[in-house]
C-alpha cells in the first residue's frame, strides 16, 4: 500500500498545490537562466565598448540576437516535442 494513500483529501490538495508551485518556480527560474545566457552571448557579441546610450548598430544587433536565440530555442524546443511524441506511439 502506498503511504500517499493513508493522507486526508486536504493533504492531498496541499501536495498539489505545492507541486503546482514548486513546477512554476521552476519554470520562472528556467526563464531567468534563458535570459542571462542570451544577454551573456548577445552582449558579447554587439556590444563593443558601451557608452551612456546604444547606437543604431548595437542596437539593431542585440535585437537580431536575442530573436534568433529565441526562435532557435523554440525550434529545438519543438522538435523534441516531436521525438518524445513519436516516441510515446
Amino acid at each position: 500500500m502506498d503511504s500517499y494513500d493513508n493522507i486526508s483529501a486536504s493533504e492531498k490538495a496541499e501536495a498539489a498545490d505545492l507541486q503546482r508551485l514548486i513546477a512554476t518556480e521552476q519554470q520562472k527560474a528556467q526563464f531567468q537562466a534563458q535570459v542571462h545566457s542570451f544577454t551573456d552571448i548577445c552582449w558579447d557579441k554587439c556590444v563593443d565598448s558601451p557608452g551612456s546610450k546604444l547606437d543604431y548598430r548595437t542596437e539593431t544587433c542585440l535585437v537580431n540576437c536575442v530573436e534568433r536565440f529565441i526562435d532557435t530555442t523554440l525550434t529545438i524546443t519543438n522538435r523534441f516535442t516531436q521525438m518524445v511524441q513519436k516516441s510515446g506511439h
